[in-house]
């Protein structure tokens, strides 16, 4: 299985010492890009958790209403695999930048609309229409957004240091988050819970503008992928794939279905993490919002911090022993999350929430080069983009909606228990095979 498994880049060649100030420059691009666009996407999974039920399916039932809104929310998830084989096929065909660019635009604008959509008070039937529609719209952008950036970092930074410089796309998860959780809060309090049920929410998403602004200020004056570069001097020999979505699933389908598979459990539970239980300690335990926004975000203080970490350990001991230790230990504490939360007490709730980010950043901080080494430079955009959207797809995209789902038919937290450890088991399977022969390995 070695040969579906690991596709070295051969036509690459070696290329001069990165420029230290260049490679600072697009990691810092990539962690602040990036940061944006996981803002833009994250506001809507809090205003889903929060406020989306009341504003757009009044007419259902408490647990209807949550259920329809993280429908809304998996919507983008659906949209994503599209986004990344079309970025995909560009990002391989014209370059990792151009995307990166487009893809920045197309967030901010869908986000910005959210925020002046009018309710179904206000529009009926054609809010949540029109809501659907912009959440697609989100996930086309995200969908090729990854893939971009990881490889940005990844193609600048040296061969004994992509771990770390592929880190800080990564830490864009958690940053985006961190900036959507205050806002959040701070317009919480700012406004009070009445005004801002009732129009402050918006606000987050029409920030967006500004955001989005600055990001694409600085991503415009990052350079092209190095990698890439020399692959587009390498055109006239033909080193370019045609289609490249196409290559890699007829070369490499194993590798982007295991790929896709090891990052579900990392997905779904990360979801769970950032965004359902926001909704479950709010309606079901009866914590205030406030309180359980500032407890997730010292909790994804802890998972942006563990990122960089984990991934410098994996250019150290190996991609292999760093994701394993995380997989692993995803899975067993999934078994604690919800009994721990379920305590009410705040000291259990911060201590499923730390160890979680802990673990999750074990896994998803070597991530980035760990994806990247599995293809050619002429199929890279696409093979990672693929993989990483088809795990988010049956990951993250389904979770908050299985979860909810689930805790209402068993009347309690105990199924959604076994949900989370049944898909970090499957995850830990796919990493188990998928890194058994990868190079970086030891």
């Amino acid at each position: 299985m070695s040969n579906v498994l690991i596709s070295p880049d051969t036509t690459a060649a070696p290329r001069r010492a990165p420029d230290l100030r260049a490679l600072r420059r697009v990691v810092g691009a990539s962690f602040i890009g990036t940061a944006i666009e996981w803002y833009d996407y994250f506001i809507y999974g809090s205003a889903a958790a929060l406020v989306f039920a009341r504003q757009f399916f009044p007419q259902l039932s408490p647990v209807a209403g949550t259920l329809a809104a993280f429908a809304t929310y998996s919507v983008g998830f659906l949209a994503r695999p599209l986004g990344g084989v079309l970025m995909g096929h560009f990002g391989d065909r014209a370059g990792r930048k151009s995307m990166l660019v487009l893809s920045l635009m197309i967030m901010g604008l869908a986000t910005a609309a959210i925020g002046l959509l009018p309710t179904y008070a206000t529009a009926g039937i054609w809010a949540p229409i029109l809501l659907v529609a912009l959440r697609f719209i989100q996930g086309l952008a995200v969908g090729g957004e990854w893939g971009g950036a990881v490889l940005m970092a990844v193609e600048h930074a040296p061969p004994k240091r992509r771990g770390f410089y592929g880190s800080f796309p990564q830490m864009g998860v958690p940053g985006g988050l961190i900036l959507a959780n205050l806002v959040f809060l701070a317009t919480s309090r700012g406004l009070g819970s009445e005004r801002f049920d009732d129009w402050g929410w918006r606000l987050p998403f029409l920030a967006s503008f500004v955001l989005v602004a600055v990001g694409l200020a600085i991503r415009l004056k990052v350079e092209e992928s190095p990698d890439f570069a020399e692959l587009r001097e390498g055109a006239a020999a033909g080193t370019k794939a045609r289609a490249p979505i196409l290559e890699v699933l007829r070369t490499q389908w194993k590798t982007v279905l295991l790929a896709g598979g090891a990052f579900i459990g990392t997905n779904a539970i990360g979801y769970i993490f950032m965004a359902y239980v926001l909704s479950y300690a709010t309606k079901q335990l009866g914590f205030s919002r406030d309180h359980i926004l500032r407890l997730s975000l010292s909790a994804t203080l802890v998972w942006l911090v563990t990122i960089p970490w984990a991934a410098a350990l994996s250019d150290r001991h190996g991609r292999r022993r760093v994701v394993l230790v995380g997989s692993m230990g995803l899975m067993l504490w999934a078994a604690a999350f919800f009994p721990l939360i379920d305590t009410r007490a705040t000291a259990g709730v911060l201590a499923a929430l730390v160890v979680m980010a802990v673990a999750l950043g074990l896994v998803y901080g070597p991530q980035a080069a760990l994806f990247a080494e599995l293809f050619a430079v002429r199929l890279r955009y696409s093979g990672v983009s693929l993989g990483y959207q088809i795990g988010a797809v049956l990951g993250g995209g389904i979770a908050p909606t299985v979860a909810t789902a689930l805790f209402a038919a068993g009347q309690g937290s105990w199924p959604i228990t076994v949900y989370l450890t049944g898909v970090a088991a499957l995850s830990l399977g796919c990493l188990a095979v998928l890194t058994r022969n990868d190079g970086q390995s030891r």
